[in-house]
């Protein structure tokens, strides 16, 4: 548990590392398989990414859990979003009652779906004008995330709702990683041009403003962030600890936990971009954070919709690997 702000930064300098024997041991044994070599591609990388991290040279997917965390923010009083907060109440009872999108594709991925609601009735600060959350906000935000991850978890998939939310992730791109807010700003849930540039105009304003005060992680996410953006920081910082993989969604899930990254070299080692948004600001973003997706359907839902879709391709590397026969194993002639 996080009991002050340096408490999570100092987290962030005390991360394990994967377990380099049992990802060699994968490694040497796809040089065995009755395939020419490299010839699976990324179901290769991504079976031995995930064989590093289970510490097991042929893992086993088992619990795999997708966490949706909602917050409301209040930046949306700046008109950056054509939907109105109270959306995201309603979108979480859907998602309780099993009718979005996220529901589906957690079913035929085979993770189970839990979507925590983070006082949604009481929205974070505009962040255009001040901080969004105080130290004690972001932290119970943080604790929370951390302690919905849990430990017999096999593969921790991070998704979100939050009307507003990508003004929110492009305002902790922009300040994280520089550049112009209208190359971080793309339409959302639907913007016009207009809308576009009115809310790049916002996020600009909202990074001058909290300029001063974002130094480190904690202080970008209590600033700049959102209660889901800290929840999910602090999931891919429990998930880490305990050394469990973790997929995550588009945009906004990629900029709350980019903030590890920018603050810490290797923060996301254990982490794999489900997909590629079609939200403007991701392919900027996953070029930053050196995160190559897995899939590029050109999708933009969120509720981590891309990270369930690419769950399903995960466990088709992990079963080639560990369910295909060796040359000897299947009396194949190997090359000279």
């Amino acid at each position: 548990m996080l009991n002050t702000p340096e408490d999570f930064n100092r987290a962030l300098l005390a991360l394990p590392a994967a377990d380099e024997e049992a990802r060699s041991a994968a490694r040497a044994r796809q040089a065995t398989l009755t395939k020419p070599p490299g010839s699976l591609g990324r179901l290769e990388e991504l079976a031995i990414w995930f064989a590093g991290w289970h510490g097991d040279a042929r893992p086993r997917l088992d619990n795999a859990l997708a966490l949706i965390f909602a917050g409301n923010h209040g930046v949306t009083a700046q008109g950056i979003s054509p939907y109105p907060p109270e959306v995201t109440a309603q979108m979480v009872a859907n998602f309780e009652a099993g009718g979005a999108a996220i529901n589906q594709l957690c079913t035929i991925a085979g993770a189970e779906l839990r979507v925590t609601a983070l006082d949604l009735e009481k929205p974070t600060g505009d962040i255009a004008t001040g901080r969004a959350l105080s130290d004690e906000d972001c932290l119970d935000a943080l604790n929370t995330g951390m302690a919905s991850v849990e430990e017999d978890a096999g593969v921790v998939l991070l998704g979100e709702m939050g009307i507003g939310n990508t003004t929110i992730a492009s305002a902790l791109a922009m300040a994280c990683f520089g550049g112009e807010a209208e190359l971080w700003c793309g339409a959302g849930t639907g913007l016009d041009a207009d809308g576009i540039s009115h809310k790049a105009r916002i996020v600009t304003q909202a990074v001058a403003h909290n300029a001063a005060a974002t130094n480190n992680a904690f202080s970008m996410l209590a600033h700049l962030g959102g209660r889901e953006q800290a929840a999910l920081a602090g999931a891919a910082l429990a998930a880490r600890q305990r050394r469990i993989p973790v997929i995550l969604d588009g945009f906004i899930s990629c900029a709350a936990v980019g903030v590890l990254g920018w603050a810490q070299k290797g923060a996301l080692d254990h982490c794999v971009a489900g997909h590629r948004s079609r939200e403007s600001g991701h392919s900027r973003l996953l070029e930053a954070l050196a995160l190559e997706p897995i899939v590029d359907l050109d999708m933009r839902l969120g509720e981590g919709s891309g990270a369930a879709v690419a769950l399903t391709i995960l466990r088709a590397a992990l079963a080639t690997h560990n369910g295909m026969a060796s040359f000897a194993e299947a009396g194949v002639s190997d090359r000279d």
